[in-house]
C-alpha cells in the first residue's frame, strides 16, 4: 500500500499496563494494542512469515505476556519498538500507523 509522507504525531504514550499505544495527531487520535502492533510488525522477516501464512507473534517459544521493552523515535518519520521476545527491527511509520486507522494524509513532501 502505497502511502503519503505524514507528519509525526503531537503526543506519544505507551501504557504498559494496559499494553495499549496512543498517538494523537491534529486531525485525530488512533490507538493499538501492543499485540497487534507487535503482530503486524512492518519489518522484512515479519512481512515474510505473514506472506507465507505464518505467525509473527506469539510463537511457540514467545515469552508471554508480551512486554515493551523500549520504545525509540526514528527522525520526525516513525518509531521503533523493542520488544520482550527480541524483536527489535520493525519501524513504524507515521504514514502507516495513521493509514492503519484510516487518517491517511493528502500532505505530500
Amino acid at each position: 500500500m502505497a502511502v503519503a509522507e505524514s507528519p509525526a504525531p503531537e503526543s506519544v504514550e505507551i501504557d504498559r499496563n494496559t499494553g495499549v499505544a496512543s498517538f494523537v495527531w491534529a486531525d485525530g487520535p488512533a490507538q493499538f494494542s501492543l499485540e497487534d502492533l507487535r503482530g503486524n510488525c512492518p519489518c522484512a522477516e515479519c512481512r515474510g512469515l505473514r506472506e507465507r501464512g505464518l505467525p509473527v507473534w506469539p510463537k511457540p517459544s514467545s515469552p508471554l505476556p508480551l512486554k515493551l521493552e523500549s520504545a525509540e523515535l526514528v527522525g520526525g518519520w516513525g518509531i521503533s519498538f523493542s520488544w520482550n521476545d527480541g524483536h527489535a527491527t520493525g519501524i513504524y511509520s507515521w504514514s502507516v500507523l495513521r493509514a492503519w486507522v484510516g487518517l491517511e494524509s493528502d500532505d505530500s513532501v
